[in-house]
């Protein structure tokens, strides 16, 4: 026995030489995992990774642009409800207005502009209800405006986890291959394979868990502007009435 320990180094270091000698060294960082998967598992990985740097562009552009409406339509309303004409304030933003409580302002104007100088009554409910049409078309586009988009993040937050998983099948299907053929069921035949298909699951829910994150913030951003806008329209609906009420008495 003591022949047997003196004839080998200490620390078994022969035999951890020999079998390094007949193996590779396996290295498992983000670029080896892509270059070794299948090319099924690669597309999957690049698709992924698109959609979570497209849902990353929008979710930084929508927190951006939603800050800045915020600030504006605070702005205005402060305005509005200074005490400037309706006549005024119309000539004051024309052409300049940079939100959608704005927009909203100038279109309803624009309508009772034009046709509020007819004076009989039944004009002025004609013209009541042309302007709370084209408050309410500018509001739909406004809105529609604002939700651009988001659309795309939900997709990417409900689906992505399953791309992501497609991509870890297959990359177990072709590990399993990969087995079969070689008739070795040690671990350095079947790590690599696994790590290329968890890999792929990662991707997946590194793209689906901000997107679906962002969604719910900025639906409710989006909700929030919604009612603002609401609830404009019908106070200046109510402004708008009762002037033409007073011109058609």
């Amino acid at each position: 026995m003591e022949q047997a320990i003196q004839g080998q180094p200490i620390g078994g270091s022969s035999v951890v030489q020999t079998a390094l000698a007949g193996s590779h060294v396996m290295t498992f960082d983000v670029w080896h995992l892509f270059l070794q998967a299948d090319i099924v598992v690669k597309i999957t990985m690049l698709l992924l990774l698109a959609a979570s740097i497209w849902s990353w562009a929008i979710i930084i552009d929508k927190l951006i642009r939603f800050r800045r409406i915020r600030q504006r339509m605070d702005a205005f309303e402060e305005t509005f409800w200074s005490g400037y004409a309706l006549d005024d304030l119309f000539d004051r933003v024309s052409g300049r207005a940079d939100n959608p409580l704005a927009f909203l302002f100038i279109s309803a104007m624009r309508e009772w502009r034009r046709s509020a100088e007819r004076g009989t009554r039944a004009a002025a409910q004609s013209v009541r209800e042309r302007v709370e049409k084209v408050m309410s078309v500018t509001l739909n586009r406004e809105m529609e405006d604002l939700s651009r988009y988001l659309g795309f993040l939900a997709t990417v937050g409900s689906t992505a986890p399953f791309v992501g998983l497609f991509g870890t099948v297959w990359g177990i299907m072709h590990a399993f291959q990969a087995i079969a053929l070689s008739h070795n069921t040690s671990l350095a035949v079947v790590a690599p394979g696994i790590a290329e298909s968890l890999f792929a699951t990662a991707l997946g829910l590194v793209a689906a868990i901000p997107a679906v994150i962002a969604y719910n913030k900025l639906s409710g951003d989006v909700n929030q502007f919604g009612s603002r806008l609401d609830g404009f329209s019908e106070e200046f609906s109510a402004i708008l009435s009762r002037q033409l009420d007073e011109r058609a008495a």
